[in-house]
């Protein structure tokens, strides 16, 4: 079925079509951030009011991964203890920032009414695959083993991100599957799980919007630089087994080129008897969740998402 745009979906598209930005893969990897950066402030909606909005510094091997901690006015405790999103921000592994997903981690922690610690993993070709996965997994270990002191409930600690962020999340949930620490779901938000880009959604005019199917390259040679892709840390799919996953909210969009891997992903799990939550946004492109200010649909999904990590307890 021919993709259709959302009449504002469609209307923001063209948007950036007359506005002539250079497209990533003709920049350099900072020039691209500061592009990336600068779109933020045009599409991302009004953040809600919070508790408090903290710097984090989180040990590593290589030194510290800086992260934020976002806590809302209202929240979920029991024992005095809170659920923790732990959220990896998308951009393709080279761009991308805390800044760049503050809103949206703002609105999560909001309305899911949970502390939400956005972290802010090493950015390739400076630092290439696996740099961002040991940093993810590091941090997600760094704040189970903190959990209290940071008035998080370990029992209630999530993973989740978007694009390359949602890769990421599923990375991290797979190897705290096989080493910890146990998690209670996953959010995947239009990830990417397969470097080999053979799905039809990859091939497809109506998909190369804004990610375009080009800029995916650009994105995979600054990440990988040559390694495997069919590692399981940078292709999620390829792992031997789903079985024993948390549960996952797994959400696509129909002019995406990782509609059919994400789709393809929440199956592998459903198959592995993992819960999975699936929402399909069919008249939405690659990266409008962060877009509230220009697309309804990026709040509602926000508002779904959240209203399901409150089923999660």
């Amino acid at each position: 079925m021919p993709v259709v745009l959302d009449p504002d979906a469609a209307a923001v598209f063209k948007a950036f079509q007359e506005a002539g930005r250079p497209a990533y893969e003709t920049l350099t990897a900072p020039e691209a951030r500061e592009y990336y950066r600068a779109a933020r402030i045009v599409s991302n909606p009004e953040p809600p009011a919070l508790e408090s909005s903290k710097e984090l510094s989180i040990p590593a091997p290589h030194g510290t991964i800086p992260g934020r901690i976002y806590t809302p006015k209202t929240l979920r405790k029991t024992n005095g203890l809170a659920p923790c999103l732990v959220f990896f921000h998308g951009g393709g592994w080279v761009i991308g920032d805390l800044d760049t997903h503050e809103v949206v981690c703002q609105k999560l922690a909001h309305e899911g009414e949970l502390i939400v610690i956005s972290v802010d993993y090493r950015l390739a070709p400076e630092h290439r695959f696996p740099a961002a996965v040991d940093d993810a997994v590091t941090a997600t270990r760094w704040v189970a083993a903190n959990a209290r002191d940071l008035g998080i409930d370990a029992a209630r600690l999530i993973v989740g991100g978007d694009s390359a962020g949602g890769n990421l999340a599923a990375v991290v949930a797979l190897t705290a599957r096989d080493g910890g620490p146990k998690l209670a779901a996953q959010l995947l938000v239009y990830p990417a799980t397969d470097f080999s880009r053979k799905h039809p959604s990859h091939r497809e005019p109506e998909t190369s919007i804004l990610l375009t199917h080009s800029v995916i390259g650009w994105f995979g040679d600054h990440y990988l630089g040559g390694a495997d892709s069919s590692d399981w840390r940078a292709s999620p799919a390829r792992a031997t087994s789903f079985a024993g996953l948390p549960p996952a909210y797994v959400l696509t969009a129909g002019a995406d080129p990782l509609r059919d891997e994400g789709d393809e992903y929440a199956k592998f799990l459903k198959d592995a008897g993992v819960p999975v939550t699936y929402r399909h946004f069919p008249g939405q492109f690659h990266g409008f969740f962060t877009m509230g200010k220009l697309l309804n649909q990026a709040n509602v999904a926000v508002s779904e998402i959240s209203a399901w990590l409150k089923t999660l307890g």
